[in-house]
């Protein structure tokens, strides 16, 4: 039975979907929702959004193996994703249930891949979704980031060299190494955090 961490870094929607964000900013806007105050700067948000967003690397590493990062096509990513995920039995990641694996799923669908796991999204539980943001809370509404539980654990942060906030900009200027290089490090230290909230588990 195998454990995977995995975490993606994810950019803006390409220049095809332009036309959909602007309806949808419109739509929002007219119903009163909360948008940015501009379209562009909506556009710029749609790294956070499945439906448009793009997920540009993936790192992961099972068990006690060495982590390693998927990038290029996105299909290939998460293609290559689905196929190690077969056999995991407890995926650990840092947030990953409210972001990262629904990002997943949905690019999964609109690009067609089909997951070789259909995942139980139930709450308050670990399996087969450990999130050690939602773990830590004990499944309250405090959000902890992987940056400040590594303070607590005195372990060395990821977020020496860059940020999440930077990754499209990073990509703008071709920077994809040092993307897949930030992506490794939040994989490396959700594990050592993983592993200190277990105390010492170091796979399911």
């Amino acid at each position: 039975m195998r454990t995977q961490v995995f975490d993606i870094e994810t950019i803006p929607a390409p220049e095809s979907a332009y036309e959909a964000l602007a309806e949808q900013y419109e739509l929002k806007r007219a119903k009163g929702q909360a948008v940015p105050a501009t379209v562009d700067e909506y556009i710029a948000s749609s790294g956070l959004m499945g439906e448009f967003g793009r997920i540009v690397c993936l790192a992961y590493a099972l068990d006690d193996e060495q982590t390693e990062v998927l990038w290029g096509d996105e299909t290939e990513i998460l293609t290559e994703f689905w196929k190690l995920a077969k056999d995991v039995k407890r995926f650990v990641g840092h947030n990953v249930f409210d972001f990262d694996f629904p990002f997943v799923y949905k690019r999964s669908r609109i690009l067609g891949v089909k997951p070789t796991q259909q995942l139980s999204f139930a709450r308050y539980r670990n399996l087969p979704i450990y999130d050690t943001m939602r773990e830590w809370s004990l499944w309250g509404r405090d959000s902890v980031s992987l940056h400040t539980l590594a303070r607590a654990f005195d372990l060395p942060t990821s977020k020496d060299a860059m940020d999440g906030s930077e990754v499209a900009g990073y990509f703008a200027a071709g920077k994809i190494e040092e993307i897949c290089t930030y992506c490794k490090k939040d994989v490396d230290l959700t594990r050592k955090v993983y592993r200190k909230m277990t105390f010492g588990e170091t796979y399911f």
